[in-house]
Order: structure tokens, then sequence, then C-alpha cells
């Protein structure tokens, strides 16, 4: 009777592992399947030049590093071959020239302001400029002052202005730039950076937004304030600097204390041993 009842035991046991196992493989199966690439990118990336290009453009870009992918510009359902193209589910296509700062302003909307206030935006639709003349469709990259250079800017125009305008950006970028490899060496040792991650994100787009109105002036009358709002963030990090090395010192103290204490005691040791 025991005999029997311990195969029952063990015969229930197995039950409820392989129901557990398999239930654990479905979830990983919809895992899977809920982390598929859009329809999008598996019909376009199978097609042949222009149709198949967009794709390898778009895993270069800062849109696919932060999770942005053709729907979310160009609408669409993401997950029906059938439906993806459906004006019914928000598809939108590729605008016109004259309706791309609008269309990439649903995002950026602070840059699509600012560029409409600026000369380039004021001659949208009679030759000049819009987002894709300078940042490209597909392949768009993290906008740094590199984009402002002769090659690009004397398609339409001198560079002189927009020589200026960099130089006048350049020393703030820099300081940017430092402060951002601070933040990640922070992080690399434990110390919770969120809060000024977040802070240099917003200087960092609003900063960046003085490069659409391209005017020499406003550029350099906002750089101050930009740099101030930067020095405290630079303030908070050296803070941080200060007091990790605070501690290391501390730290050295009570190590070479307890090294003291730890000899001396070895000496009275032996010296309670030689009386005995």
């Amino acid at each position: 009777m025991g005999a029997f009842l311990m195969t029952n035991h063990i015969t229930r046991s197995l039950f409820i592992l392989i129901t557990l196992f398999g239930i654990q493989l479905i979830g990983s199966g919809s895992a899977r399947a809920d982390t598929k690439e859009p329809v999008c990118i598996q019909c376009h990336s199978k097609q042949p030049g222009r149709l198949g290009a967009p794709v390898a453009d778009w895993r270069t870009s800062v849109h696919a590093a932060n999770g942005i992918s053709c729907n979310n510009c160009h609408g669409g359902d993401p997950s029906d071959f059938a439906m993806a193209m459906s004006p019914e589910r928000g598809f939108l296509g590729a605008p016109k020239d004259t309706a791309i700062p609008a269309f990439c302003g649903r995002c950026h909307v602070g840059v699509e302001k600012d560029y409409l206030e600026s000369a380039h935006g004021h001659a949208l639709g009679k030759g000049g400029p819009q987002c894709v003349t300078c940042h490209g469709n597909h392949a768009v990259q993290l906008a740094t002052p590199d984009l402002i250079n002769e090659k690009s800017c004397t398609r339409c125009h001198s560079f002189e202005r927009a020589r200026i305008i960099k130089a006048a950006m350049a020393d703030t970028d820099r300081q940017i730039s430092d402060l951002e490899r601070s933040l990640a060496q922070l992080k690399m040792i434990g110390v919770v950076t969120d809060q000024m991650d977040g802070d240099l994100f917003s200087v960092r787009n609003r900063f960046h937004r003085l490069f659409h109105s391209v005017e020499v002036e406003k550029v350099r009358s906002h750089t101050t304030g930009f740099q101030s709002d930067l020095a405290k963030i630079r303030d908070r990090v050296a803070a941080i600097r200060a007091e990790q090395q605070r501690r290391k010192t501390w730290g050295a103290v009570v190590i070479g204390l307890l090294l003291c204490c730890g000899v001396a005691a070895l000496l009275m040791y032996r010296s309670y041993k030689r009386e005995i």
C-alpha cells in the first residue's frame, strides 16, 4: 500500500512539473511573438533596391536605438500585413516636402516651432531646407554640431553664418559631452544619476534647438543661460566625487587603524606567550 501511495505521489508531482514547464514554454513563445519586428521591417528588409534600403538606413539611426519604428512615423498597423498600409489604421505614408516639418514636429514640437520662425522655415516651399535636407529621412543620427558643416550648408548658401553659429555653440556642446561621460562613469560605480540624467537631457535638447534658429545673436545671448544650467549639474557631480573621496579616505583610515590594532594584539599575544 505504501509503495502504491509513493508511486501515486511521484506521478502527480511529475504531472505538475510537466504542466508548469508547458505553461512556461507557451509564455516564452508568446513573449517572443510580442517582440517580433513590425511587419513593415519584415517585409521591406527582404525587398531589393529602394524598397529595402530604408530598413538598412533605419537600423543605423537614433530612432532605431530608441525603439522608434516605421509605424511611429508613418502610421499603419505594425502587426498586420494586410492592414499595415491601411488609412483606416492611421497609415500616413511619406509626406510631401512642405509637410515634413509638421510630420516630424509631432514628436519634435519645440524644434518645429524654432524652425518655422527661422530663415529656413520662412523659405519652406520656396527652395528652402526642411528636416530631411539636413538630417536625412531614415538614417537619422544623434544631433551634434557636426551636422553644421561646409559640405552640407554650401548646398544652399555660403558657410560663413553657419561657421559663426557652430563656433559659438562648440564650447557648450563640449561641456555637455563631458558631463555625459562623467555621469556614465558615476553609473558604472553604482551611483544613481537619474535626476542629473534628466536635467542634462533637458538642457541638451533645449540647447540643440538653437541650431534651428540660425540666428547668431540668439545663440550668443542664450548660451550663458545654458552654461549656468550645466554648471549646476557639474557642481552636483563634483559634490558626489568629493563625498566618494572622503569615504575612501575614511575607509583607508579605518583599515589602517584595524591593521594597527591587529598588529598590536599580535605583539601582545606573543609577549604574553613568552611570559608564560
